[in-house]
Protein backbone atom coordinates (compact mmCIF):
# COMPACT_ATOMS: atom_id res chain seq x y z
CA UNK A 1 0.00 0.00 0.00
CA UNK A 2 2.87 2.37 0.82
CA UNK A 3 4.33 1.75 -2.64
CA UNK A 4 1.07 2.84 -4.26
CA UNK A 5 0.96 6.04 -2.20
CA UNK A 6 4.60 6.81 -3.05
CA UNK A 7 3.89 6.14 -6.72
CA UNK A 8 0.88 8.46 -6.61
CA UNK A 9 3.00 11.22 -5.05
CA UNK A 10 5.72 10.67 -7.66
CA UNK A 11 3.15 10.84 -10.45
CA UNK A 12 1.57 14.02 -9.04
CA UNK A 13 4.99 15.64 -8.67
CA UNK A 14 5.78 14.81 -12.31
CA UNK A 15 2.47 16.32 -13.44
CA UNK A 16 3.09 19.51 -11.46
CA UNK A 17 6.61 19.85 -12.87
CA UNK A 18 5.34 19.25 -16.41
CA UNK A 19 2.65 21.91 -16.02
CA UNK A 20 5.07 24.45 -14.55
CA UNK A 21 7.63 23.76 -17.27
CA UNK A 22 4.98 24.18 -19.96
CA UNK A 23 3.29 27.29 -18.57
CA UNK A 24 6.03 29.28 -16.86
CA UNK A 25 8.13 31.77 -18.81
CA UNK A 26 11.70 30.79 -18.10
CA UNK A 27 13.09 28.37 -20.66
CA UNK A 28 15.79 30.89 -21.63
CA UNK A 29 16.74 33.87 -19.49
CA UNK A 30 19.04 36.85 -19.79
CA UNK A 31 19.25 39.95 -17.64
CA UNK A 32 16.51 41.69 -19.67
CA UNK A 33 14.51 38.85 -21.25
CA UNK A 34 12.75 35.71 -20.19
CA UNK A 35 11.62 33.37 -22.96
CA UNK A 36 9.40 30.32 -22.98
CA UNK A 37 7.80 28.29 -25.74
CA UNK A 38 4.85 30.69 -26.02
CA UNK A 39 6.35 34.19 -25.89
CA UNK A 40 9.17 36.43 -24.76
CA UNK A 41 9.03 38.74 -21.75
CA UNK A 42 11.25 41.83 -22.02
CA UNK A 43 12.19 44.14 -19.17
CA UNK A 44 11.48 47.75 -20.16
CA UNK A 45 12.11 50.18 -17.32
CA UNK A 46 10.62 48.37 -14.35
CA UNK A 47 7.91 46.52 -16.29
CA UNK A 48 7.92 43.14 -17.96
CA UNK A 49 6.21 43.23 -21.36
CA UNK A 50 5.07 40.19 -23.32
CA UNK A 51 6.29 40.19 -26.92
CA UNK A 52 6.21 37.69 -29.74
CA UNK A 53 8.95 35.16 -30.08
CA UNK A 54 11.78 36.21 -32.40
CA UNK A 55 11.42 35.51 -36.10
CA UNK A 56 14.68 33.56 -35.89
CA UNK A 57 12.84 30.72 -34.15
CA UNK A 58 12.14 28.04 -36.77
CA UNK A 59 8.32 27.82 -36.75
CA UNK A 60 8.18 24.08 -37.38
CA UNK A 61 10.48 23.33 -34.47
CA UNK A 62 8.64 25.79 -32.25
CA UNK A 63 5.32 24.10 -32.98
CA UNK A 64 6.90 20.72 -32.31
CA UNK A 65 8.16 21.91 -28.91
CA UNK A 66 4.79 23.45 -28.04
CA UNK A 67 2.86 20.35 -29.11
CA UNK A 68 5.07 17.86 -27.33
CA UNK A 69 5.07 19.78 -24.04
CA UNK A 70 1.27 19.93 -24.10
CA UNK A 71 1.04 16.25 -25.06
CA UNK A 72 3.38 15.32 -22.21
CA UNK A 73 1.05 17.08 -19.76
CA UNK A 74 -2.05 15.46 -21.24
CA UNK A 75 -0.63 11.95 -21.29
CA UNK A 76 0.69 12.21 -17.75
CA UNK A 77 -2.68 13.43 -16.44
CA UNK A 78 -4.51 10.67 -18.33
CA UNK A 79 -2.01 8.20 -16.91
CA UNK A 80 -2.92 9.27 -13.37
CA UNK A 81 -6.63 8.81 -14.01
CA UNK A 82 -6.00 5.42 -15.61
CA UNK A 83 -3.86 4.42 -12.62
CA UNK A 84 -6.68 5.26 -10.22
CA UNK A 85 -9.20 3.41 -12.39
CA UNK A 86 -6.93 0.37 -12.68
CA UNK A 87 -6.60 0.10 -8.92
CA UNK A 88 -10.25 -0.81 -8.66
CA UNK A 89 -11.08 -2.58 -11.92
CA UNK A 90 -8.29 -4.84 -13.14
CA UNK A 91 -7.06 -8.15 -11.74
CA UNK A 92 -3.60 -8.21 -10.20
CA UNK A 93 -1.63 -9.52 -13.19
CA UNK A 94 -2.91 -6.86 -15.59
CA UNK A 95 -2.62 -3.78 -13.42
CA UNK A 96 -0.72 -0.65 -14.32
CA UNK A 97 0.38 -1.60 -17.84
CA UNK A 98 -1.72 1.13 -19.47
CA UNK A 99 -0.58 3.69 -16.87
CA UNK A 100 3.01 2.76 -17.59
CA UNK A 101 2.48 3.23 -21.33
CA UNK A 102 0.99 6.70 -20.76
CA UNK A 103 3.95 7.65 -18.58
CA UNK A 104 6.46 6.36 -21.13
CA UNK A 105 4.74 8.48 -23.78
CA UNK A 106 4.76 11.53 -21.49
CA UNK A 107 8.46 11.10 -20.79
CA UNK A 108 9.17 10.63 -24.48
CA UNK A 109 7.26 13.79 -25.40
CA UNK A 110 8.94 16.01 -22.81
CA UNK A 111 12.33 14.62 -23.79
CA UNK A 112 11.62 15.45 -27.44
CA UNK A 113 10.53 18.98 -26.51
CA UNK A 114 13.58 19.71 -24.37
CA UNK A 115 15.94 18.14 -26.91
CA UNK A 116 14.57 20.17 -29.80
CA UNK A 117 14.71 23.33 -27.69
CA UNK A 118 18.32 22.62 -26.75
CA UNK A 119 19.39 21.93 -30.32
CA UNK A 120 17.46 24.51 -32.33
CA UNK A 121 16.99 27.62 -30.20
CA UNK A 122 19.48 30.14 -28.77
CA UNK A 123 22.50 28.60 -30.49
CA UNK A 124 24.02 32.03 -31.11
CA UNK A 125 23.00 33.42 -27.70
CA UNK A 126 24.76 30.93 -25.44
CA UNK A 127 27.25 33.53 -24.23
CA UNK A 128 24.62 36.08 -23.16
CA UNK A 129 21.97 33.89 -21.53
CA UNK A 130 21.21 30.68 -19.69
CA UNK A 131 18.59 28.00 -19.65
CA UNK A 132 15.96 28.92 -17.09
CA UNK A 133 14.23 26.98 -14.37
CA UNK A 134 11.37 25.84 -16.62
CA UNK A 135 13.84 24.15 -18.95
CA UNK A 136 15.50 22.43 -16.01
CA UNK A 137 12.10 21.41 -14.61
CA UNK A 138 11.25 19.87 -17.98
CA UNK A 139 14.31 17.62 -17.74
CA UNK A 140 13.54 16.74 -14.13
CA UNK A 141 9.94 15.93 -15.15
CA UNK A 142 11.36 13.67 -17.86
CA UNK A 143 13.28 11.73 -15.24
CA UNK A 144 10.30 11.48 -12.89
CA UNK A 145 7.90 10.32 -15.58
CA UNK A 146 10.40 7.77 -16.83
CA UNK A 147 11.01 6.43 -13.32
CA UNK A 148 7.29 6.23 -12.60
CA UNK A 149 6.71 4.34 -15.86
CA UNK A 150 9.35 1.80 -14.87
CA UNK A 151 7.72 1.42 -11.45
CA UNK A 152 4.33 0.87 -13.11
CA UNK A 153 5.77 -1.92 -15.25
CA UNK A 154 7.51 -3.51 -12.25
CA UNK A 155 4.31 -3.36 -10.18
CA UNK A 156 2.43 -5.08 -13.00
CA UNK A 157 4.30 -8.26 -12.20
CA UNK A 158 3.37 -8.28 -8.50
Amino acid sequence: MLVLVALSVLHLAAIILLLVATIDNAWWVTSTTSTDVWGRWMLTGNKWNLTDLPASYPPDYLQAVQATTVLACIFSIIGLFVFIAQLFTLPKGNRFTVSGVFQVLASLFIMIAASIYTDRFHANERSIGNYGHSFILAWIAFGLTFISSIVYFVLRKK
